[in-house]
């Protein structure tokens, strides 16, 4: 059963929702941009140490509160180790009023109809169970689109509907990430595609219950507007997609009610390198920008 308070922190807080999720292909590149470089780690579980210090750092820091930042996702690695002596899910919940959700995609398939779709995910059911044992909130799972083809958006669509419901059997409310790469020629085309796609798959979502949309931020502002209103959508929320931060907070403050669920524009600038007061300093105007850009729309 969803967690009412944590519900209500996601629709009516005044913040955005953080990306901790970086998974195994995209560490690397975060902790190159954090300061840490490939020589410095020889295996997967130094590399994913390495992360999850990042992580807790970024959590533990007095910048990161449920003030402007009301949700976070996390990697499920991260899901599985403590942060301050609790449970990640639990420690942002308890001692940050922040809301835990849980990346549940294991990658994506080959380009077919320029998209590509979720791989298959076999022990989903077990990976939820373990999401709720947690105290995790709800989910994430990220698809692709890179052509405006009718027929590679309705498969992603259609796709990430049937495993969100199948997350809200669970008791979670999924985030469904349909993301549109940003430097296609026909980037507007295509979201007016996506855009009639969830229209139309929304009527799947059962009565009574909620999905969450997290999308690439349009090129034509408010272009998913009529979303926010949608009975069945909890929060839209967007991603930066590779835009860098400025940019990303310029396109955010544009659209009205979406609010932001950045990654690498959250990380920006950060370093280990960096002493505690210019980390936190860091972090915290970071957060002051993101979360200005989120409550302008």
């Amino acid at each position: 059963m969803t967690n009412p308070h944590m519900a209500d922190k996601i629709r009516t807080g005044n913040g955005f929702i953080a990306a901790l999720d970086q998974s195994g292909g995209s560490t690397p590149k975060s902790l190159r941009l954090y300061g840490v470089k490939d020589s410095d780690y020889n295996t997967d579980a130094e590399m994913f140490d390495l992360i999850h210090c990042m992580r807790a750092r970024i959590v533990s820091s007095p910048a990161f509160t449920g003030e402007r930042v009301i949700g976070a996702i996390l990697f499920e690695m991260t899901m599985e180790r403590e942060i301050g002596g609790k449970p990640s899910a639990k420690a942002l919940w308890e001692d940050n009023g922040v809301v835990p959700f849980l990346k549940i995609d294991k990658g994506l398939e080959d380009v077919a109809d320029g998209a590509q779709v979720l791989k298959p995910m076999p022990v989903l059911d077990e990976l939820l169970k373990r999401a709720v044992s947690n105290g995790v909130f709800g989910t994430k799972a990220r698809s692709v689109i890179s052509a405006a083809n009718v027929d590679g958006i309705r498969a992603v669509v259609q796709q990430q509907f049937k495993v969100g419901n199948q997350v809200l059997a669970a008791g979670l409310v999924p985030i469904i990430e349909p993301e549109v790469t940003i430097d296609i020629a026909d980037k507007a085309e295509a979201e007016q595609i996506l855009l009639n796609e969830i229209t139309i798959a929304l009527d799947t979502v059962p009565e009574g219950q909620q999905i969450m949309l997290k999308l690439t931020l349009p090129e034509v502002a408010n272009t998913y507007a009529a979303l926010n209103d949608h009975p069945k959508v909890m929060k839209v929320v967007a991603l930066s997609g590779g835009y860098d931060r400025a940019e990303a907070t310029k396109r955010l403050s544009q659209n009205k009610g979406m609010i932001a669920s950045f990654s690498r524009a959250l990380t920006e600038g950060l370093s280990h390198k960096q002493s505690d007061n210019e980390f936190n300093a860091t972090l915290d105007g970071t957060i002051a920008q993101i979360h200005e850009a989120s409550i302008a729309g």
